[in-house]
C-alpha cells in the first residue's frame, strides 16, 4: 500500500532528482579528496568544483564561473550578499532599501546592519498582488543609499518583480542591486544580465538539488567582505572545507534545468490553473493571492473563508501543503507578506500555499482538489439556499 502523501510543497523544499543523487554518492565513497589538497584525489574534488560551478553560472547566465561563490543555503548567500557587500562599499552608516515581503533571512541580515553597525533600512510597500513599483524604489533613495534588496519570486505568493526597471535605477546611481533568486532559479526565470543584479542568492534544495547548499553569484568588479573567516576557499569570501558531494548535486539539478528543462515550466503552470481552476469552483468565495500572470508557474496562494488554514491541514494527513512560508512555522503570527498585500489577520490565517513541482501528476492535483473541497465544506459549511 503506496501511503505517500499528495506533495504540493515544492516552495519549502523539493525531492532530490535520482540523477544529482547518482552524481553525488561518488563524492561520499571512492572519490573523498579534499578539493584544497595538492595529490590527485584532491585535485579530482578540485576539478568536479570547478566544473559545477560552471553548471550553476550557465543557471543564471552569469559570465564567468568565478562569479558563483557556494554557501549552505540561500540564508547564507542573503547575510554574504547584504551585510558583506555593505561593509565593503561603507563600514559603518549608511542605508538600505529593501521590501516589505522579503524573506526572513534578507530581512534579518538588513536587521544586522542596524543593530551593529549604524545602518538605516527603509521598506518599500507593494501593492495588492505583491508587486513592488519601481517608481517607489527610486523615491526611497537618499544619498546614503548603499544597497536595495528586492527578491526576484516571492516564497508565499510566487508574484515575480520587475528587476530589469528596478536595476536600471540602482544602476544609474551606483548602488548595488541583490535579489533572492531562491524561488526563481529552479525554474530557469532568472538571467542576470538581463535582470542586471549585481548579487543574487541561490538554493539547491528549490530546484531538486540537495538541502545545505546554496550559491552566491556576485557580478565581476561587485566588492563584498568575508563573513565567515578562516582558510582561503571561494575567493577568500566563504571559509571551511568544500561541501563537494552536495556541490556537484547542487550543479547537476542546475544542469538538468539547462539542459534537458524536465518539465518544461508549462506543464507545471498548467497543473497550477487545473487545480486552481477545481478549487474555485468548489469552494465559493475563495480567492487568488498575488500576480494572476507574473507569478510563479507552480504557486498557488488560496485565501479560503471562515476557515484556518492550520486546521484544514490537520484535517487532510494525506496531503503535504503550507499555511504559509516553512520558514513562518510555529511562529503564530500571520504572514507579514499576506498583510502587506492587505489582507486581515483572519484571512491571513485562512491562506493555503500550494506549490507544484517537477514530480506532480495529474491525479495528485484532481485528489488534492478534492480532498481541500471536502475538507473545507466541513469547517466552513454553505448556508442553506433561501428562495
Amino acid at each position: 500500500m503506496n501511503t505517500r502523501p499528495i506533495y504540493l510543497d515544492h516552495q519549502a523544499t523539493t525531492p532530490l532528482d535520482e540523477r544529482a543523487l547518482e552524481a553525488m554518492l561518488p563524492f561520499f565513497t571512492s572519490e573523498y579528496g579534499n578539493p584544497s589538497s595538492p595529490h590527485a584525489c584532491g585535485r579530482g574534488a578540485a576539478r568536479a568544483i570547478r566544473t559545477a560551478r560552471r553548471h550553476v553560472a550557465d543557471l543564471v547566465g552569469a559570465m564567468h564561473e568565478r562569479e558563483i561563490v557556494f554557501t549552505s543555503g540561500a540564508t547564507e548567500a542573503d547575510h554574504l550578499a547584504i551585510v558583506g557587500a555593505a561593509l565593503a562599499v561603507r563600514p559603518h552608516g549608511g542605508n538600505i532599501v529593501t521590501t516589505v515581503i522579503e524573506h526572513k533571512a534578507v530581512l534579518a541580515a538588513c536587521q544586522r546592519l542596524v543593530d551593529h553597525h549604524g545602518y538605516t533600512v527603509t521598506r518599500v510597500g507593494v501593492d495588492r498582488y505583491g508587486q513592488v513599483d519601481p517608481h517607489d524604489v527610486a523615491a526611497a533613495l537618499t544619498p546614503d543609499t548603499v544597497l536595495v534588496s528586492v527578491m526576484h519570486a516571492n516564497n508565499e505568493i510566487g508574484t515575480l518583480q520587475r528587476l530589469d526597471d528596478i536595476a536600471e535605477i540602482t544602476g544609474q546611481r551606483g548602488i548595488i542591486l541583490h535579489t533572492d533568486a531562491a524561488q526563481s532559479a529552479g525554474h530557469g526565470l532568472l538571467d542576470v544580465a538581463e535582470a542586471g543584479v549585481d548579487l543574487a542568492s541561490l538554493s539547491a534544495h528549490k530546484l531538486c538539488g540537495p538541502m545545505g547548499i546554496g550559491a552566491l553569484y556576485i557580478r565581476c568588479g561587485t566588492r563584498v567582505i568575508a563573513q565567515q573567516t578562516g582558510g582561503g576557499q571561494e575567493r577568500g569570501l566563504r571559509a571551511g572545507t568544500p561541501n563537494v558531494p552536495a556541490i556537484v548535486g547542487f550543479a547537476t539539478a542546475a544542469q538538468l534545468i539547462t539542459i534537458d528543462a524536465v518539465p518544461p515550466p508549462t506543464r507545471i503552470r498548467a497543473l497550477r490553473d487545473r487545480l486552481q481552476g477545481r478549487l474555485l469552483a468548489g469552494i465559493p468565495g475563495a480567492t487568488v493571492n498575488g500576480h494572476p500572470h507574473r507569478r510563479l508557474p507552480g504557486n498557488l496562494s488560496l485565501t479560503l473563508p471562515g476557515i484556518e488554514a492550520t486546521d484544514l491541514l490537520q484535517r487532510i494527513p494525506g496531503l503535504a501543503a503550507s499555511a504559509g512560508s516553512a520558514c513562518n512555522t510555529g511562529s503564530g503570527e500571520p504572514s507579514h507578506v499576506l498583510t502587506a498585500i492587505g489582507l486581515t489577520r483572519d484571512q491571513a490565517r485562512a491562506t493555503l500555499r500550494l506549490s507544484v513541482g517537477r514530480s506532480t501528476t495529474h491525479t495528485d492535483i484532481d485528489e488534492a482538489a478534492d480532498l481541500i473541497t471536502r475538507a473545507a465544506h466541513i469547517l466552513a459549511p454553505t448556508p442553506p439556499h433561501v428562495a
